[in-house]
């Protein structure tokens, strides 16, 4: 039974990451259907496999193993930054991934409401606010 929870678990955390990746694959090329579920099912996978062996009695451990996470997130989020003179594309994008793990992170420690409000408040914030941004600042992204 347990290893169907955690199956559910990596499962639900793409689930709940597709209304912001087909969003993304939508507006832009850089980052989109694949990446934003991977990047919250690999994040919970991993939390959940390093739960094997810390235990819940070493919450040290635990936030260095998110630390690290999170820290490699930034560094794939980075490699979708391009910088061209004075415009810089993708920052969106680099946020919203580093978002979406924190996303298979929630889902990995059954902190469902913290789920929930990330995945619903980025898609809303990405459907509602891109079609606002305009072309008068350079330095950020479409």
């Amino acid at each position: 039974m347990g290893e169907l929870i955690t199956a559910g678990k990596m499962i639900l955390a793409g689930l709940v990451t597709l209304p912001i990746a087909i969003n993304r694959e939508r507006h832009t090329r850089i980052m989109g259907i694949r990446t934003f579920p991977l990047v919250a099912i690999g994040t919970c996978g991993f939390i959940l496999l390093t739960q094997t062996f810390i235990g819940p009695d070493n919450p040290d451990a635990a936030a260095r193993i998110i630390q690290g996470i999170l820290s490699g997130i930034g560094f794939v989020g980075g490699g979708a930054i391009l910088k061209n003179d004075d415009h810089v594309k993708g920052t969106e994008c680099a946020a919203g991934i580093w978002v979406t793990g924190g996303i298979g992170a929630a889902i990995a420690y059954d902190v469902w409401t913290v789920a929930a409000v990330l995945s619903f408040s980025t898609f809303l914030i990405f459907y509602f606010l891109t079609p606002l941004k305009t072309e008068d600042h350079p330095a950020e992204d479409a």
